[in-house]
């Protein structure tokens, strides 16, 4: 049983950490710039408007699957930034928030989009946790050297 609890919290680590891996990755290179040149945080609408921007171009959406997925799209990111944000949550707490709505987004996206588009972004989505957890496996490996 302890065996069993230790794996499930180092695997709620690992998926925590990608996630907030690839949130500092996306806030180095996605920032906007204001007036006096300061970088500033793109707002929930603008990080959903990329997201929704490359699934069009990627999935050739209909208009009508573009709003749809531009809808939940700001809604799942507006969660996630509350989730971010709320200093009273345990990162483990905040880690199982963010796959929640991350299953969340996959659910609603699997009645949005045609079972073909669905694999391609599902496909997209599993390359982009197997980059994300290699390079955490090539951190770990330097960090412990």
């Amino acid at each position: 049983m302890k065996k069993y609890m230790i794996c499930i919290s180092s695997l709620l680590m690992c998926l925590f950490l990608s996630v907030h891996a690839n949130s500092v990755a996306q806030e180095k290179h996605h920032h906007a710039v204001d007036s006096t040149g300061k970088r500033v945080r793109w707002t929930a609408e603008e990080k959903a408007d990329r997201m929704s921007d490359k699934l069009d171009r990627r999935l050739n959406l209909t208009s009508k699957q573009d709003a749809d997925i531009h809808t939940i799209n700001i809604d799942i990111t507006r969660r996630m930034d509350a989730i971010k944000s709320n200093t009273s949550l345990s990162k483990k707490d905040k880690m199982q928030q963010a796959k929640a709505l991350n299953e969340e987004r996959s659910q609603r996206f699997k009645t949005v989009l045609t079972p073909e588009q669905y694999k391609k972004w599902n496909d997209w989505e599993m390359k982009k946790k197997e980059r994300m957890e290699a390079r955490m496996d090539k951190k770990q490996q330097k960090h412990n050297n």
